[in-house]
């Protein structure tokens, strides 16, 4: 079975992203990485991680405007999905957890 590429991002990459990498990184089956798409964001985002990845998850649609207008020529190969999860949570609450597995979890299956 092949190994997927996954990359998590939010704004600062300190709760939502993070929480998605520790849910998903266990699996055998991704590699999976988080960064931040603010210029103040724990890992901020790079050229070579979006490279990198075959499936994008952003977790609000401003994500993913900030991903095309910035990134355009490093996102085209990937699949970028949007997850649609508000900043209201903290790293790990068991409702963050709840609502990655329910909306990424479908895609990496």
């Amino acid at each position: 079975m092949a190994v997927r590429r996954v990359l998590f991002l939010c704004s600062r990459n300190r709760l939502r992203s993070p929480t998605a990498e520790s849910v998903f990184g266990t699996r055998t089956d991704l590699e999976v990485a988080s960064a931040g798409l603010a210029p103040d964001a724990e890992e901020p985002v790079t050229p070579e991680l979006l490279d990198w990845a075959e499936i994008i998850f952003v977790m609000e649609k401003r994500h993913r405007a900030a991903l095309s207008r910035r990134f355009r020529r490093h996102v085209g190969h990937a699949r970028i999905l949007c997850l649609d999860i508000p900043d209201d949570f903290d790293f790990m609450d068991p409702r963050l957890v709840a609502l990655l597995n329910a909306r990424a979890g479908p895609h990496l299956r």
